[in-house]
Parts: C-alpha cells; structure tokens; sequence
C-alpha cells in the first residue's frame, strides 16, 4: 500500500483509517519519505485549538526551494518546469527547465539581497502571470523573505492596505499587463497605491508592455539590468518548519481583508501530497492550472505543489475568451495537457458559447479534470464531463480556502466514484465535523449543518498577521475545539460532503471571497448615500452576483439614478478593484430592520432572488412595511 499515492478506493480506505488512527505517523512517514530535510524534527505535532496554536514538524530545518528545484536537478534538470503561455498566441511559449528555473530563482534571490532584504523582511508582489511572478515567489522562499502577493486586479487603495499591513519593504511589479486585446497600467496603480506607504523603500520594475511609465530615481529600478549583473549561485536560507513561508489576503467578512500566515514544513509537505493525488499526477504529465497566483491557488497548485512534485506546471497569462471561446482548448491541444484545474466561472461561461470551440480541437491527451473556487452546479458538471471530459476523465470538485492552504475535500481520480455538485470524501488526514446551532456535533448521515475541522492538518495558517485575537475569533470561538470554515454542507447517504455556501457576510462571486463589509464601506463613503446592505443573488455564469440595496440621502434623492448606480460601482472599483462591482442597484427607502438594528439580510436576498412568497414572520422588525416597499420597486 503506497501511503503516498493512492490509486484505487480500497486503498483510500485503509490510508484514510491510518491517518485518523495515528495522524503523527500517518504524516511523518510521508515527510520523511518524499522531502529533504537539513535536520529532523524533534516532535511531529503539537496542538491546542483553545489558543489557538499549532505546530508541525517543530525542530526540523529545510529550505522548501530545494524541495522544489535543487532536489530535480540531477534526474529532471532538462525536465519542462514551468510552461509559459502568453496572453497573445502570436507570441512564442517559454519552457524553462529545472536547470534554468534554479538559474533565474539564485539570481533573482541574489538581486532581493543586493537590495537590502533579508529572512523575515515581506516583499509584496504585485506582477501579471508572467514566469518572473513564480520566480520572485520562488526568490523569497530562496532566502526566507515572506512574500505576500496581491492579485494585480485589485486596485490602489485595495494594494496599499495590504502593503501597509504586512509592513512590506519591497515591491513587484511591471510597466504593465496584458489582459486580451487590454493593457492594464500596473506600475501606475503602484504609484498611486505608495503615496500612503511610507515604508517602501524599493520597487522593482518588470518589463513587459513596454509602455512609458514613471520611475521614481530614488526607489525604482528596472529588474532586468539587476539580473543580468546577478550572481549565478545563491545557497539556499535554513528555515525552521515554522517559520513563516508567506501572506495571503482573504476578504473578512468585517472590517479589513486577512493576511493569512502559512508555514514551511507543514505547507510543503501538504500541498506535495494533495497535489499528487487529487491530480494523479505521472512524470510524464504536463498540469494546467487556469487560476492566478494571486490566489492561493495559484500558490498551492500552480507553483509549490507541482514543483515539489517535479511537475510541469503551465502559467497561462491571458483569459479564457482572447482571442476567441477557443483559447482553453486550443492550449490543451498544443501542449497536450494531461490535468486541467479551473473554476466554475470559466467553465459556465464557456457553455454558453458554440460547441464548436470545444469539437473542433484534440482533447484526448486530458485525464483528469478539476473544479476550484466554490462548488459546481450540476449543469455545468455536466457540460465539463460530456464534451471535455468525454465522459472519460474524472472531475475532482476540490473543496478548500485561502486559510485551509491545500484541499481538504475531493474525489481521489479512478478511486472514488464521482457526483455532481459533490466534493465526496476528506483527504487523509482531514476530519470533517458537521455541528448544529448549539454546537453539538451531529452524527450519522444524510444530515446537514456548520463545516468544522476537528484536528490540525500540516497546511492550515498559523495566524492573522499581526493579530492573532482576530484568527481565534474568526475560526475558533464558534464552535469549541473546532476549526470553523465560515460554510455550511451537508453529508449524503453515503457519507459524501456537498458544500452549501457561506454561513457568514462573505459572498463567493466568481470564486472570489468578497466580504460584504468592505464593499458597503466603499459605497457608503459616496456623498449621496445614507446607508446600504449588500447580498448575492444566483447569476448563470458568475454562480452569485451581487445586489445593492442602498438608501439615498435626502440632497441625493433627486439626482439622476443611472450616473449615480455607475459613481457607486467606480467608487467600489477604485477601493476594492472591478471584481467587487454590483450587478444590479436598487434605491430603497429603508432596509428591513430589527429593533436591536441589525439588517435583515435574509429577507434581502430572497427579495433579490425573487423568492418573495415566503418571507417568513416580518412582524418583529422595526420596520416591517418597508419589506413591501422595497418588493414592489425590485429590479
């Protein structure tokens, strides 16, 4: 039995039962095996939910670029590791190799010392999926500076909170970015976003436009001249498994966004060996993952997954539609892609165009296809299953969060039997919990409730950045001695978990985590506007869409609505970034209330569902006939 690559379902079992019965020798036979390690952890796991505090591997040293590049050297130097595909199919793919990946990270970590950054110093990166974006990842981990990438879709306010929170000496970027027949001003939103951040010492500039942009002489340097002048060596930094590997923003569902802190050790070791099962993956494969390294997607299964795998991993720089439906399948023909991981978003949108773009290309190379960002519906299952999958290659609907650092949730491919809208069954070392209201753990099956963990697992954060009051709130005073995931499931006949949605203000828009918080702060700084309530409502391609309802104040009550609708979406578009925007606005004259004056948000966002016949009791609100109001003026 292969504890490190399941294969069939008996042997899932039998894996699945030694990881619960005995996690500590379940996890360090794995860590042993299949990593190198500068030194042997004392103790495999030490835990306490109450405080909350975990720690895996504590004791042992490594540098997690090593288990990611050095170690492949000998056997798969001239190995593909990362294949670039460019937003313009006109321009040429890049295959750079292990040898040449070990090449470009020593120079580039070689280039971040020369300027001043040591271990424990953030670098915030914010670059276009371009292979520099992988390397500079790959250049902090070099020399134990924490990266903290941010998504370059999210705008300059959004940018300098995160670059400010982190306390970053060091940013990313380039001239520019393409995104289909669009070029985005990348360094121009860097400009702006540093005027409220006085820390910043030094931007490195990526070329990739070519477009004119201002460098500031006392902070700015292009990266190119830096690298060419760079040393070709760099050892790597000895990292304690606890030491922190990077930071990630998520949206809260209050206030402002959460800088996820994950590990070394832990990270490495989990998302190796999740990557390898879930994508079944073999040394000839070549995996493509359509997710951006902004996320923790791109993290986990673009970048340090794959390569401790020695996988082939595909960055792709553009967006499904450019220049035409075809895009996703005309790669996967070139490049004979084996696994192809994308969203739920991409896939329903694909749908709705001709078939012909999916028929007219080879997809026979693909054997396993995978689902990522919340969970897909049945229809788009099965579009993905008949005509891209041809009914012969599994789909793993991979159920996991920014916090979780790898999959939690998922089919194990030709081991276990898939359902649509399903994620299935745990993976090893992964114990689910369903809890009701009362915090009790409810039993049995074909039962619903809360999503908790109930014991650590080696990828799952540490902590909030520089607040770890905020992560116990967050993820452990709801349920005791539980991790809560913020989602609601429910368990089938058979054991299988379906994820419901979130329980809390967050609503997942294309994916995306966007927390209601934030988005009603930007549209309540507008000068017009008294108060607003935002819920999601379902939209065909997006999975949620989101619904404004705003109150205006009296001044505001008699301008045009239109320009007003498009100053709120700009004014979210400028604090938050585009993919906040509301689809649909509606002027209210108040918002269903409680007496204690909490909105009533279920009431919202079945009126913007348009399910209006049960309501349930509006006789306790403070402001029961506004309901009605607020029905008769729907959009």
């Amino acid at each position: 039995m292969s504890t490190y690559h399941i294969k069939h379902l008996e042997e899932y079992f039998q894996v699945y039962r030694k990881s619960i019965r005995n996690p500590e020798l379940f996890w360090s036979e794995i860590a042993e095996e299949h990593f190198v390690w500068r030194k042997k952890w004392d103790t495999v796991l030490e835990w306490d939910f109450t405080k909350p505090e975990v720690k895996w591997f504590e004791g042992a040293q490594l540098n997690i670029t090593e288990n990611c590049i050095d170690r492949h050297l000998r056997v798969r130097g001239d190995k593909t590791a990362i294949l670039f595909e460019p937003n313009d199919p006109s321009e040429e793919a890049q295959h750079i190799t292990y040898k040449q990946l070990h090449e470009r990270v020593c120079k580039f970590a070689n280039v971040l010392k020369e300027q001043g950054i040591e271990k424990g110093d953030r670098v915030c990166i914010y670059l276009p999926m371009i292979p520099e974006l992988a390397i500079a990842v790959l250049a902090c981990a070099r020399i134990g500076a924490i990266h903290s990438v941010v998504f370059a879709g999210f705008s300059a306010t959004a940018l300098a909170t995160r670059i400010n929170d982190c306390d970053a000496k060091m940013v990313i970027t380039s001239d520019g970015s393409y995104r289909g027949t669009k070029t985005i001003d990348l360094k121009g939103i860097v400009d702006e976003a540093l005027e409220q951040c006085p820390r910043v010492q030094t931007v490195l500039v990526a070329k990739r436009v070519n477009s004119k942009i201002n460098m500031h002489p006392d902070r700015d340097q292009w990266l190119q001249p830096l690298l060419d002048n760079a040393y070709l060596d760099c050892d790597p930094e000895i990292m304690d498994a606890e030491d922190p590997l990077f930071i990630l923003y998520t949206s809260g569902s209050t206030g402002k966004p959460k800088g996820m802190m994950h590990t070394t050790g832990g990270y490495m070791v989990y998302t190796a060996y999740s990557f390898k099962n879930v994508f079944q993956y073999q040394e000839e494969d070549v995996y493509w993952c359509t997710a951006d390294i902004g996320w923790i997607t791109g993290h986990s299964y673009i970048v340090y997954g794959p390569l401790a795998n020695g996988a082939t991993t595909v960055m792709f720089e553009g967006i499904p539609s450019y220049p035409d439906f075809g895009r996703f399948w005309d790669i996967v023909q070139k490049h004979k892609v084996t696994q192809f991981y994308t969203a739920p978003t991409a896939i329903r949108a694909l749908a709705k165009e001709n078939l012909d773009y999916v028929t007219n290309h080879d997809l026979s190379s693909l054997k396993v296809l995978g689902t990522v960002g919340e969970p897909i519906n049945e229809e788009a299952w099965h579009w993905y299953n008949d005509h891209v999958g041809q009914k012969k290659c599994p789909i793993v609907d991979t159920w996991w969060q920014t916090e979780t650092g790898g999959i939690l949730i998922s089919p194990i491919p030709f081991a276990t039997p898939t359902k649509p809208t399903y994620a299935t069954l745990p993976m090893p070392g992964i114990q689910p919990a369903l809890m009701d209201e009362e915090g009790q753990e409810i039993m049995g099956n074909q039962v619903d409730g809360r999503l908790c963990i109930k014991f650590p697992w080696p990828s799952m954060a540490r902590t909030i950045w520089g607040n770890h009051e905020r992560y116990r709130d967050t993820y452990f005073s709801a349920f005791k001695n539980q991790y809560f995931t913020g989602d609601g499931a429910l368990r089938d006949e058979v054991g299988y978990y379906r994820i419901t949605g979130r329980v809390d203000d967050v609503i997942i828009v294309s994916g995306h985590n966007l927390g209601t918080a934030p988005i009603e702060d930007a549209i309540n700084e507008h000068p017009a506007v008294a108060e607003s309530a935002i819920v999601g409502f379902p939209h065909d391609v997006k999975g949620n869409a989101l619904y404004g309802y705003v109150i205006l104040k009296e001044t505001g009550e008699y301008r045009d609505r239109n320009n007003l609708s498009k100053e709120i979406n700009q004014q979210i578009t400028e604090r938050i970034g585009p993919i906040a925007k509301l689809d649909k606005i509606q002027f209210v004259p108040g918002l269903p209330k409680t007496r204690s004056g909490k909105i009533m948000r279920r009431i919202l966002r079945k009126i913007a569902s348009k399910e209006t016949e049960n309501l349930g009791d509006t006789s306790t609100l403070l402001n029961p006939e506004v309901v009605q109001q607020i029905i008769d003026e729907a959009l």
